[in-house]
């Protein structure tokens, strides 16, 4: 039996990249929650929660990038110059990120440690949008014409991608919420509690007009789902329809754990991070459900943009070889770090 390699590919690539949004989803999110930090002692316990996993989590981003660049060059040949903005400035700000974080614990004067921190802040805020930006841009589809974009340097810059990256950055602020609920304790884990909380209910707003508005993107969205403002076609939307219910059912779930007495919450800090991260499985889900079989949205397929079997083929030996090495250190490093930080906790003190 042949295999699927296309298939297979898009498979690699949609793990890698819901991997990047789920690991380094909340180390942004932290840092973009350091800006609410009352004190240098506090933002240093934040960042220490990050400190040990940060570059490790962005093998991801690389992994779904050149795997995309290798697997599919049709589709990174047209996708490329349509982000082109957007993706420098996302790699701009985790190029500052990076920089800041290291110089933030060099600074000693408080006007340059005070730049260093919103910088750290800023790009955190910054890369978490660029990201929104570009997958808005996604699924509002692309201008292709003879297997070339066709459109211009700012088409990716529309109400409906600004929505999206308002939700991304949102959702991000969500994990790393839970991420600090999970690695801290005392008033600092009371703190991220509430911003989770708070980040939740606006998640749960942005998720439901997203979802309204990708209706009115493309009638192929409307003809999957089977769903639009005007006409439901039941047997298309009943099989589908649990993605969504488990979605609300996530978040109705979380808000109840976020809300439980601290007497009520022993042992289970760990259940916040993990629900949120149920929550953005749900949204992928249905992102998946709207756009396969297309890599370019409502242009191109999986099959049509993938390269030779036999390229594809030589890169899964590969992949089937590091892929599970990248997972084994990724595993150990977490176990290794895992715990509650304290005060003073960190790898620059």
């Amino acid at each position: 039996m042949m295999l699927d390699l296309p298939l297979i590919w898009a498979l690699i690539l949609a793990i890698g990249v819901m991997l990047y949004v789920i690991l380094d989803g909340f180390d942004l999110g932290v840092g973009t929650l350091t800006s609410r930090a009352r004190s240098d002692e506090e933002r240093n316990m934040m960042t220490a929660t990050v400190e040990p996993v940060w570059d490790g989590n962005e093998t991801w981003l690389i992994i779904g990038g050149g795997g995309l660049f290798a697997a599919f060059p049709t589709a990174y040949a047209i996708l490329m110059p349509a982000f082109y903005l957007p993706v420098l400035m996302m790699l701009a700000a985790l190029i500052f990120r990076g920089v800041a974080f290291e110089f933030r614990h060099k600074a000693v004067r408080p006007l340059t440690r005070r730049f260093w921190n919103g910088a750290f802040f800023g790009g955190s805020l910054a890369a978490a949008l660029s990201q929104g930006l570009m997958l808005g841009a996604f699924v509002q589809g692309v201008a292709v014409e003879d297997g070339a974009f066709a459109g211009g340097p700012f088409d990716w810059l529309t109400p409906f991608s600004l929505l999206v990256a308002v939700s991304v950055a949102v959702g991000y602020v969500l994990l790393g919420a839970c991420w600090l609920y999970l690695k801290t304790e005392g008033p600092l884990q009371e703190r991220a509690r509430g911003w989770a909380r708070l980040s939740l209910v606006v998640l749960a707003a942005c998720f439901f007009a997203v979802s309204l508005a990708t209706l009115s993107v493309n009638e192929q969205v409307v003809l999957r789902w089977g769903f639009s403002m005007t006409h439901i076609d039941p047997g298309t939307l009943l099989p589908l329809l649990p993605v969504p219910l488990a979605g609300m059912v996530l978040v109705g779930l979380l808000w109840r754990m976020l809300s439980r007495s601290p007497a009520d919450r022993s042992g289970g800090d760990w259940w916040p991070y993990l629900l949120a991260v149920g929550i953005f499985l749900s949204g992928y889900l249905g992102l998946a459900i709207s756009l396969l079989p297309f890599i370019v949205p409502y242009q191109v397929t999986i099959h049509e943009a993938a390269a030779r079997d036999n390229a594809l083929g030589f890169m899964l030996v590969g992949a089937v070889i590091m892929l599970p090495v990248i997972l084994a250190y990724t595993a150990y490093v977490y176990r290794l770090f895992w715990g509650k930080v304290q005060p003073g906790d960190g790898y620059h003190d």
